[in-house]
Parts: C-alpha cells; sequence; structure tokens
C-alpha cells in the first residue's frame, strides 16, 4: 500500500471525526454505557485511544524513553484494564479534551516524518507509516466498540484498507503471539471494497484463501465479532487456522468475542 504520510494522517484525521461525531453531545450517562469489551464503558474506549496516541507520539520524538518505559509497564503486568481504570475518575469533558490534544499531536508529529523512520513499539517496532496506520486501525475499531454501546450503525469506508492491511501483515504476528511457528504457506486474502473495488493481497495461485466483505475481515482481525457472525469463504487448513487467531492489535492475545445471540443490542458494522 504505497501512500505518503500526508494522506495516512489525512485519513486518520477522518477516521478521527467519525469517532468524534460519535463522542459529540453525549452526556454525562452516554460516557458510561457499556460497550461489547467487557468492563469497558464508552469513557475507557476514549481514554485508551488517547493514552497509546500519547505512548505513540513519545516514541517519535524520544524512541530511548519510550522504550524504557514500556520495559518497565511490560515488567510491571500494567494491562489495558488498569490503565482504563486509572482514568476513570476524569469528568467527560476533560477526556474528550485529553483526546483531542492527544490526537493533534499525534497527527501533527506524524506528518512530519519520513514513512519509513522506525519507531519503537509494543510490539515490533515499526515504520511510521506503519504507526499511523495502527492508530487508525485502532481508532476504527475502538470506535466499533462505541458505536456498538450507542447503538449506531456505521457506514464502511475505503478506510478500511489501512485495517485490512495491518491484519494482513500481523498474521506472523498473530501465531508468535501465542507460541506458534508461522505457517510458510501463504494465504490469499481477497476482499470486496464499500465501493465494490476488490482489494487483494498474497500471491493468486495460494492454496489458501480468505474471500470476505472489507468490513467482515476487518471486524475479524481486530477481534470485534466473532468469526461464525461473519461473512467469510475459507480455504485451506492454513487459512482457516489463521482466522481463528487473527489479531491486528499489539499486545497479549485478545480474548475475542462471543458469537452474537440472536437478539443482540449490539448491531453489526
Amino acid at each position: 500500500m504505497p501512500v505518503t504520510m500526508s494522506e495516512l494522517t489525512g485519513d486518520l484525521a477522518e477516521e478521527t471525526g467519525t469517532l468524534r461525531a460519535l463522542l459529540a453531545g453525549l452526556d454525562p450517562a452516554g460516557w458510561e454505557l457499556a460497550t461489547p469489551a467487557e468492563g469497558w464503558a464508552v469513557r475507557d474506549q476514549v481514554s485508551h485511544l488517547a493514552y497509546f496516541d500519547d505512548a505513540a507520539i513519545r516514541s517519535a520524538v524520544d524512541p530511548d524513553g519510550f522504550t524504557a518505559d514500556m520495559q518497565r509497564t511490560l515488567t510491571s503486568g500494567l494491562t489495558p484494564d488498569d490503565i482504563a481504570a486509572r482514568y476513570r475518575d476524569l469528568h467527560p469533558d476533560d477526556l474528550l479534551a485529553w483526546f483531542d490534544s492527544s490526537r493533534a499531536g499525534l497527527i501533527k508529529t506524524f506528518a512530519a516524518l519520513d514513512p519509513g523512520k522506525r519507531v519503537p513499539w509494543f510490539g515490533p517496532p515499526m515504520s511510521a507509516a506503519s504507526s499511523v496506520t495502527a492508530r487508525l486501525m485502532e481508532t476504527w475499531a475502538h470506535g466499533q466498540d462505541v458505536a456498538d454501546a450507542l447503538g449506531v450503525v456505521r457506514e464502511p469506508t475505503d478506510r478500511l484498507r489501512h485495517v485490512a492491511h495491518i491484519g494482513v501483515r500481523a498474521l506472523p504476528f498473530s501465531y508468535a503471539l501465542r507460541g506458534l511457528e508461522a505457517p510458510e504457506a501463504p494465504v490469499r486474502v481477497e476482499l470486496t471494497a464499500p465501493t465494490g473495488d476488490l482489494w487483494t493481497w498474497g500471491p493468486p495461485d495460494a492454496a489458501d484463501v480468505v474471500r470476505a466483505p472489507a468490513l467482515d475481515f476487518c471486524l475479524l482481525v481486530t477481534q470485534r465479532r466473532h468469526r461464525d457472525d461473519l461473512t467469510l469463504e475459507v480455504t485451506g487448513k492454513v487459512a482457516t487456522e489463521w482466522t481463528t487467531i487473527a489479531q491486528a492489535f499489539a499486545g497479549a492475545p485478545g480474548p475475542g468475542r462471543a458469537p452474537l445471540p440472536r437478539e443482540s443490542g449490539f448491531l453489526s458494522g
């Protein structure tokens, strides 16, 4: 996906605007609405994004300091739940101001970087371009949790290509997180974009293939829906195995989501 930092940060700004529109006008009760992430309210989704935006900025401007803090964090066993609990006393206005400030700083910082600049992270180090893509993926995924809590169905956009791309690239990472050896056999991924275009990754003659609407694939790799609730056409042993453990985000293996009950209040998409 050859794109410029200007294009990447522009897409991140647009995805931020979509989430920001969901948050605008929420009363205090709205910030406390439960999301599909167990134990997390809307406020926790937003504080999570703001916290890791600040971390991403530091990874770019002070990589040595970030790495030292990251090692202390990992050694202490601090979890995303611990981070969420730390900020639950923030007033919604202060939380929203924090998110706005952190996101603006992130976009300004990364827009000025060479896309190939390497930055450390909680998973493997990555390029600045990949770091922005990861923040967009996180924004979309946590925005999905917020949308579900509010009972809103978001219109999918071609920004999903960024989410899908990092999901495909994270295949080896998904295995490594679980102490498994990544398969040598390539996987072909064919996704139908919201506009009807076909997005592809992997060799066309691969025996293992995943075909899906782009939205469903993105919900899969961000673990926002159970595999059984998605429209996927999966061929081959490797592709089948991968779609049960796919994870586009850094950190410990996620628990995923249980299959949706027929009368679920959380809406797909």
